[in-house]
């Protein structure tokens, strides 16, 4: 075993320099080496990509057959209640959602933020059909599933309409953070206690509000920006 003149790192017989610094090697008794196998691939191997269309079908056996057994064990085994509506609408939602991913993508954003709120509403109501409750629904489950996806379709405007550095995007991210915090406890509070006010959506918002204020100031300055770019890899 030989080891490299300039570096010291030990080296394999059939190298031709070194691994580390790229020093030739070079033995001046044999200045004809003669070819060897090296110890590893030439050629990187690459493990070949699943195809969207098999995610697809893999995904709707899992969640169809897990709806099945569920549906199939309410019915014959555990029959006290209808329990197994929660997991097939479960089950559909899931499914609703994987479909602009793998089963469907050229489905519009918009349309697939749409059609994930529609179903999570009517999965929503379909549990107050089966606790016998709907003021829950009406008044906490309702307003905060519509306003999550009037968010989420901002998000997707935004995002589609300007090209968004990663600063603008945290930046928007952190504004919607806030007022997703404040909407939810307004909800709640009107809802446990009949009337609005604010408690610890008061600190998430403080700390959104100021984390805004200092991108804001970075995305301001130009030079500022490119320095925060530099040291964090943008």
């Amino acid at each position: 075993m030989s080891y490299c003149v300039n570096c010291g790192v030990e080296l394999d017989a059939s190298h031709k320099s070194c691994p580390l610094c790229n020093t030739p090697v070079i033995n001046p008794a044999r200045l004809i080496q003669p070819e060897t196998v090296p110890p590893f691939p030439r050629e990187k191997g690459q493990v070949e990509l699943v195809k969207r269309k098999d995610a697809a079908l893999l995904v709707s056996v899992v969640l169809l057959s897990t709806a099945i057994t569920c549906g199939l064990l309410n019915v014959f085994i555990y029959k006290a209640n209808l329990w197994s509506l929660a997991i097939i609408g479960a089950c559909c939602v899931l499914w609703v959602f994987m479909i602009p991913l793998i089963i469907y993508t050229k489905l519009s954003p918009y349309a697939s933020l749409m059609l994930d709120g529609v179903v999570v509403c009517a999965y929503l109501y379909m549990l107050t059909w089966l606790t016998n409750t709907n003021d829950w629904f009406l008044c906490i489950a309702l307003p905060v599933t519509l306003l999550v996806t009037l968010l989420a379709e901002i998000m997707a405007f935004l995002l589609r309409k300007f090209r968004f550095s990663f600063l603008v995007t945290a930046t928007v991210s952190f504004m919607e953070i806030a007022v997703l915090c404040v909407g939810i406890e307004l909800i709640l509070n009107h809802f446990l206690h009949d009337r609005f006010y604010l408690s610890w959506s008061g600190i998430v918002l403080t700390i959104c509000a100021i984390i805004t204020v200092a991108l804001v100031t970075v995305l301001s300055k130009k030079r500022l920006r490119n320095a925060v770019r530099r040291r964090l890899h943008f």
